[in-house]
């Protein structure tokens, strides 16, 4: 398996420059809609301010949530608990945690 601690700081640097770019589309969102006349209700061109503003305030959330469950990860490989099932204790198979880093159960766990 490949090192957990640079496994997770690839994760988080990537989840970091998301949140970044999901933050300046959020805020352009907010800054157009604050210097434009919109109709939301009545737009020809489709989906609403107020939906997209909505969707980017959703995906940022979940940015952050995805920030902090590699938080927690990077403390699991300080405490030495990284790779270990939570649910049954058995090892987290290494193509999981590389695609999921921060992976609290293993694959049979996870989908029960």
């Amino acid at each position: 398996m490949a090192d957990p601690a640079l496994l997770l700081r690839a994760a988080r640097e990537r989840t970091v420059r998301r949140i970044g770019e999901l933050s300046a589309v959020f805020e352009a969102i907010v800054e157009a809609s604050d210097t434009a006349n919109l109709d939301d209700e009545h737009d020809p061109e489709g989906a609403t301010v107020g939906f997209e503003r909505a969707q980017v305030s959703a995906l940022l959330e979940r940015a952050r949530s995805q920030l902090d469950e590699l938080d927690d990860a990077d403390e699991r490989v300080r405490l030495g608990t990284y790779g270990t099932c939570e649910v049954c204790g058995e090892a987290i198979a290494a193509g999981r945690l590389a695609a999921q880093p921060a992976a609290r159960a293993c694959v049979t766990c996870a989908r029960s």
